[in-house]
């Protein structure tokens, strides 16, 4: 008997919705791999995890031309699990799992000669795997790019007017957390969308960038970060085809910035980066992201914060820096706002602030959306703090230092 993990739909729970579809596709229909994907992405949770122990049926496979009997009804990457392949952590350059969703490709192996990904892509009797990828070209799923008038947490405030266009954004899919407010769940959990290569996301990005004049190009997500091969040659690629001038924006979670990914990073040719820690204690961080296990969220939050301290204290004269906080009266406390403030304040209190006011979205359409009012308490809280330069997003625009208020 082998123990297996297997998705049941809620039927009273389902709408009909199509996302599991249309967006974030079952890549083994008849019978359930446990892959999970469509789980984590059905915004009604209609979806349910069931165990079992069951009589295995055992097939063949080939990996690296070696020959394997394993289970059958399991995705790739979970047979080779099996086998005894281990999967590189999350953020290495190696073949990792940070998304499990299809979306970043950070998994993606030769599969019968495709390079596809081993996540979602469901094992059969014969089946040929090759784990050496190197001199395989990076793929990755990606939306836009679009002229963006606002920007990110990256973004330097005074350069926003909401007249001319700041950046030419693109958002890729995947993320490591499971943030059940997720504000742009269309992206995160995308993987039926084409897969582009860092200089095909590159090239239409600078042709957006021309088109519209941009002070910058941005990357965002979904979480950027997780295809680490990926996106060191998408920035290197605009390194090569911008003015240098040109701001390299990279927003991300920074769960996975390590100093040395950093450092690769810069040398690539960003030169922008918004980090969003969301907020300071593991509980509430639990609540905000989803995750499960206090031990991840409380690893992913402090290596967050070491990546804003890491990057102001390398590289302040060289790149610019925004730091991302979130609010919502269900999900953080003013108290907590202020405690953030005092540790952004600890490192400089220049430090652009940006805080986001998280609306009804995805799994968490119940929530209220703060009012301007309560995000300028939200604001004041974090200048009382000594920080300079606070900007908060509201329903009706952001507003920056001094009580600017755009849009």
């Amino acid at each position: 008997m082998i123990y297996r993990k297997y998705v049941e739909v809620v039927e009273d729970r389902c709408t009909n919705c199509k996302f599991c579809e249309l967006v974030c596709k079952c890549y083994s229909p008849n019978l359930c791999t446990g892959c999970l994907a469509c789980f984590w992405a059905c915004p009604y949770e209609a979806r349910r995890v069931k165990e079992e122990y069951v009589e295995p049926r055992f097939i063949e496979i080939w990996v690296d031309k070696v020959k394997y009997r394993v289970p059958a009804n399991l995705t790739v990457s979970k047979a080779l699990e099996h086998i005894g392949f281990k999967f590189e952590p999350l953020g290495s350059k190696g073949i990792s799992l940070p998304c499990k969703t299809g979306g970043c490709w950070s998994c993606a192996l030769l599969i019968d000669g495709v390079f596809e990904r081993s996540c979602i892509t469901p094992i059969r009797n014969g089946m040929e795997i090759i784990t050496n990828i190197k001199g395989i070209v990076p793929r990755r799923i990606v939306h836009g790019p679009e002229p963006h008038l606002v920007g990110g947490k990256g973004t330097p405030w005074w350069e926003v007017n909401y007249r001319e266009y700041v950046e030419a954004a693109i958002w890729v899919a995947g993320c490591n957390l499971r943030c059940p407010q997720c504000q742009n769940y269309h992206v995160t959990y995308d993987n039926v969308s084409k897969a582009l290569t860092p200089k095909e996301a590159a090239e239409e990005i600078v042709r957006c960038h021309l088109i519209f004049n941009t002070k910058g190009v941005a990357i965002s997500g979904g979480e950027p970060t997780l295809n680490r091969r990926w996106l060191k040659l998408f920035f290197e690629y605009l390194n090569k085809s911008l003015k240098p001038k040109v701001r390299r924006h990279l927003d991300s979670n920074g769960t996975l910035l390590s100093s040395d990914y950093i450092d690769e990073l810069v040398e690539s040719g960003c030169n922008d980066f918004g980090v969003e820690p969301k907020c300071v204690n593991v509980k509430t961080y639990m609540k905000i992201t989803g995750l499960s296990s206090e031990d991840e969220a409380r690893r992913y939050l402090e290596n967050s914060w070491k990546a804003v301290e890491y990057i102001y204290d390398k590289y302040r004269e060289k790149v610019f820096l925004g730091v991302g906080l979130i609010y919502n009266d269900d999900l953080v406390s003013l108290r907590e706002i202020e405690k953030a403030g005092d540790k952004i304040r600890s490192i400089d209190p220049n430090i652009q602030v940006t805080v986001l006011d998280y609306f009804p979205s995805f799994r968490r359409r119940y929530l209220v959306r703060p009012t301007v009012e309560r995000m300028l308490e939200v604001k004041k809280v974090l200048e009382s703090c000594g920080l300079k330069c606070v900007i908060v997003q509201t329903r009706s625009g952001h507003i920056g230092p001094k009580g600017v208020k755009r849009g």
